[in-house]
């Protein structure tokens, strides 16, 4: 018989292996149960002794000591404890990064939501009536005078709303959408398998580069529920095209009695061509035509998750009325952020300053770049020897569906190779997974050989400097 190649288990050494109630009266172990409780301790003891033992049955090692077996408990309750949703350094170049939580809030938001989560909150009370009360109040007012609409709702985003709007104003009838407009957004959100899942049939107009008025007039019959205008937030057809402008299509429906809903996507509240950028319809804008309007609340509006719908009285409150907003709506941080972001809309002179989302959006790129030539001597020298930082031009984007072929011109810092002969693809990729390990990740982009880290919504400097020293304390090679 062959001699087996797996060296022999040591005599009894599993058998030494301490027991559970050993280690628990051990001081390191008696501290763990003092920062993370006896519970989670014991149970991640088991799970250390389980694979000692288990090694021990594989290999003549000795068996580990108290103090290694607590130390080995203490790594898998940091493990288990450690917070998976942290905070990041987006330096991506896209400042709404749906990947990367969209829209920041701002302190006093943050501090509204803290407010409402630590104590109780007329959330469903009416304080004057002493009866109950609805959500929706506590922000309805702000919207509706903030876009001029008579009634307004809110919801957990942007696609609930319209799954909502469809399932309560056209379930089992037609919706006219054009053919240029059946988009399809992140995570294969579709708008055909939307209007499906509603219980409303899709009926295409026009073709996908042309769509004319007369489209909508002929198709529009006995059972046409609403024609529904959808923003191309993420794409743009360019050459040879026609669509039928929202007044237009607004006065048709008028006219024949049907409701015209826009879903307007990533929604802005003020006028982005104000600050140099592409002209967008506004909410506002969007209501002098439709009667239902839908937008988000975490891309241009700069809040938080929400879907947020606006419009005519009678049409909001059926919406109220169906079943499904209650499944959809939103929580007391929701609002108490929301009311807090929506109130900053009300001092439109100084809105740039004070929404985050509107401040990165419009920084000058004459700042971003003084900030890069500022901070590329600290970060050359703290990875010195590991890659070399020269400032270069870039192009930021809006991110989430909004203004899709806009760039913002900005400057990064551009990370390359510090020695010859390495393999720049590998080493880019090696070293974008370093700067995530950080304990504040730090998140760039790889373009034109190099690993950019794009200023533009870089604000808190000391933080990202003490982040990239931390680099310095270990050597670096390309895998």
């Amino acid at each position: 018989m062959a001699a087996s190649s797996k060296p022999a288990a040591q005599p009894g050494a599993t058998g030494r292996l301490p027991s559970v109630d050993r280690l628990l009266a051990h001081p390191d172990v008696i501290a763990l149960i003092e920062r993370f409780g006896r519970a989670a301790t014991l149970d991640a003891l088991r799970t250390v002794l389980a694979a000692a033992r288990q090694q021990l049955q594989e290999t003549q090692a000795e068996p580990p000591s108290d103090v290694i077996l607590a130390a080995r408990t203490e790594g898998a309750l940091a493990v288990l404890f450690k917070p998976s949703l942290k905070a990041v350094f987006n330096l991506t170049g896209t400042v709404l990064h749906t990947n990367l939580g969209r829209a920041l809030l701002t302190p006093e938001a943050a501090q509204a939501v803290a407010h409402v989560l630590t104590q109780a909150s007329n959330l469903e009370f009416d304080l004057a009536t002493g009866k109950r009360g609805d959500r929706d109040s506590h922000i309805e007012a702000l919207i509706c005078g903030l876009t001029g609409a008579e009634a307004a709702t809110i919801v957990n985003n942007n696609a609930a709303a319209v799954l909502l709007v469809l399932t309560a104003l056209a379930a089992k009838k037609e919706v006219l959408v054009s053919r240029g407009e059946l988009v399809e957004i992140g995570g294969a959100f579709r708008i055909p398998d939307v209007m499906a899942r509603a219980g409303c049939k899709l009926k295409e107009v026009g073709t996908t580069n042309r769509t004319h008025l007369r489209d909508y007039a002929e198709n529009i019959g006995a059972r046409t529920a609403a024609v529904m205008k959808i923003h191309q937030s993420n794409y743009e057809i360019r050459g040879f095209t026609a669509e039928v402008a929202a007044s237009d299509l607004g006065a048709l429906c008028r006219d024949r009695g049907v409701p015209f809903l826009d879903d307007l996507g990533s929604g802005n509240l003020v006028d982005l061509s104000t600050y140099g950028l592409a002209k967008e319809p506004t909410v506002g804008e969007a209501l002098r035509h439709a009667d239902v309007v839908t937008f988000s609340g975490d891309k241009l509006l700069g809040g938080v998750q929400c879907g947020i719908i606006a419009g005519r009285k009678d049409l909001i409150a059926k919406i109220r009325k169906n079943a499904l907003k209650r499944a959809l709506r939103v929580d007391k941080m929701t609002i108490a952020a929301m009311e807090t972001i929506l109130r900053l809309y009300l001092d439109p002179a100084r809105l740039a300053q004070t929404l985050p989302t509107l401040r990165m959006i419009t920084r000058p790129e004459a700042d971003v770049r003084a900030q890069a030539e500022r901070l590329a001597p600290a970060v050359a020298l703290a990875l010195s020897g590991q890659a070399t930082v020269a400032v270069v031009a870039c192009a930021s984007q809006i991110g989430s569906g909004a203004l899709p072929v806009e760039t913002l011109p900005s400057a990064a810092l551009a990370l390359t190779p510090a020695g010859p002969g390495r393999g720049a693809g590998r080493w880019l990729n090696a070293f974008a997974d370093r700067l995530r390990a950080l304990p504040m990740p730090v998140i760039g982009r790889v373009s034109d050989a190099a690993l950019l880290l794009d200023l533009r919504t870089l604000e808190d400097e000391a933080a990202f400097l003490h982040q990239m020293a931390l680099l310095t304390k270990t050597t670096f090679s390309a895998p």
